[in-house]
């Protein structure tokens, strides 16, 4: 029997269950997220600084820069060592307009602004930029509180790609406001995908696919991460004035959904609206978060713990950071969130996941409001060297869903009433946000257990495509005694699988 987690076993108080079902735990003494991954809180660079970071950055000298909403970009210094070494906190830049996006490339640190894209660079060395040059500036501001714009990284081709909020929750009236725009190496802007909301980060996965965050609203029953492709419509009309300024590089303008009092459903506008792509995963609106945000892919390859090439996403309201398992099912993006790590000091934004295992995250409660109570936040995860014991990945199968797990699990414990599950999906209308309706309780059976014993099939009637399939594991335990750190899981399912012949 593997022993990963000795001190842990030490603390846990054991009893037999009679039914034989796994062990119990002291609820004061169950595994804690600070036993894997720890959060290290950075303090102030001056008494009257404020980092409401909106974005982060590593440089290739190992500095981390953090752009903030006040329009100041910081670099700090010491940022994996802190605290054994002193941060140490330098201006690269300021008054620029609420800073949402940073990348760095060949020698410059680009910044996505409201109204533009801006690079610049420290030509005489003091630490500070002193060359700025407009990059892309092709869309409109209208000076509304809500048109923020949001940043991803380089993509191979050197591509940089900004996602734009409507103009306040139902208009649009400035150019582009509600799309996604690619900015190529020379400056051109590019049209890529309309009908975006609020969005809260734009990123890649892994395979280096673009995905960005929208928030619940108008034609968003529910928060979630949405997958970008070229030419798609994710699904709020607002913003689709503007095809006319494309200038071909997008294709047709795409049929508004229903205007009806009852609205529809997302399966119902997927065949109605062909360019309409469905959230790849919802977010449960106040279950999981109100507010995502950041988008960063592990490739640490191990170095961030066992969940290496999924993705991660930061949460605003809630102060977390969620994870995410992503598959292609019929050619759509859909997948599971779960809860990763929460008690973060402010309303996390900006995200960075280094190749090295380092997550640095900084944010905002301005304006919004946030579980972490201080006004902004500047903090590091690191793994500790520990494997959780958490559902790893959950793949969809024609009759249910295949879980693999971090470490193995007691077979004795992996049993039918160790598993519940409900299933529902929101309204997509024009009024803002939905209600979980149309639920379903399927029935779940375990139909098999893996050789390695690190995986296990469900077997779930019915299935409903186009609903969240909300998973709780309550009474499975691993091979060593141990509970899941965290025993809930969303899937979004899009598409149901085929039946191999």
């Amino acid at each position: 029997m593997k022993q990963n987690h000795p001190e842990l076993l030490a603390r846990l108080c054991v009893a037999a269950i009679a039914a034989g079902t796994g062990s119990v735990f002291a609820a004061d003494e169950a595994p804690k997220e600070s036993d894997y991954y720890t959060i290290t809180t950075f303090d102030a660079p001056a008494e009257d600084a404020v980092i409401e970071g909106g974005a982060v950055e590593l440089l290739p000298d190992d500095r981390i820069a953090v752009s903030t909403r006040r329009g100041q970009i910081w670099t700090v210094e010491n940022a994996f060592e802190y605290p054994a070494k002193p941060a140490k906190w330098s201006v690269f830049a300021e008054y620029l307009h609420e800073p949402l996006g940073l990348a760095w490339r060949d020698g410059w640190l680009y910044a996505v602004q409201r109204p533009e894209v801006t690079r610049m660079k420290d030509s005489d060395g003091d630490g500070r930029a002193d060359v700025f040059e407009t990059v892309a500036d092709d869309w409109g501001i209208s000076g509304n509180y809500h048109e923020y714009a949001f940043g991803s990284k380089f993509d191979p081709q050197g591509n940089l790609y900004t996602v734009l909020c409507l103009t306040g929750s139902f208009t649009s009236e400035a150019l582009f406001r509600g799309w996604v725009l690619k900015i190529t190496p020379d400056g051109k802007t590019v049209p890529m995908a309309s009908g975006v909301r609020s969005p809260g980060g734009i990123g890649f996965n892994a395979e280096g696919d673009l995905f960005y965050t929208d928030n619940q609203g108008a034609w968003n029953g529910s928060s979630s991460l949405k997958w970008v492709k070229p030419g798609a419509f994710e699904g709020n009309p607002n913003g689709n004035i503007w095809y006319p300024y494309t200038e071909g590089a997008i294709g047709e303008r795409p049929v508004n959904p229903p205007l009806t009092e009852e609205g529809s459903r997302t399966v119902t506008e997927r065949d109605n609206i062909p360019e309409y792509l469905p959230p790849a995963v919802i977010l449960p609106h106040g279950k999981v978060g109100n507010s995502p945000t950041g988008i960063v892919a592990d490739l640490s390859g191990g170095k961030f713990g066992p969940f290496a090439g999924q993705v991660f996403v930061g949460e605003q309201t809630h102060s977390k950071v969620h994870r995410v398992f992503l598959e292609q099912v019929n050619g759509v993006y859909q997948g599971a969130m779960f809860p990763f790590m929460e008690g973060f000091d402010s309303g996390n934004i900006g995200l960075l996941l280094t190749k090295s295992g380092a997550m640095f995250t900084s944010g905002s409660n301005r304006g919004w409001g946030a579980r972490g109570t201080r006004n902004w936040n500047f903090e590091r995860v690191n793994w500790t060297g520990k494997i959780p014991f958490e559902i790893h990945e959950m793949r969809a199968r024609p009759d249910g869903f295949e879980l693999t797990f971090t470490e193995p699990i007691d077979p004795e414990t992996a049993v039918d009433a160790s598993f519940e599950m409900e299933a529902y999906t929101y309204i997509y209308q024009k009024a803002y946000g939905s209600p979980e309706v149309d639920q379903v309780t399927p029935k779940v059976s375990v139909t098999g257990i893996g050789d390695d014993g690190k995986s296990l099939v469900l077997k779930v009637e019915p299935l409903t495509r186009g609903h969240v399939h909300e998973l709780h594991v309550k009474g499975l335990r691993s091979k060593d005694g141990l509970p899941l750190l965290h025993d809930v899981a969303y899937y979004t399912l899009n598409e149901i699988p085929a039946a191999k012949q």
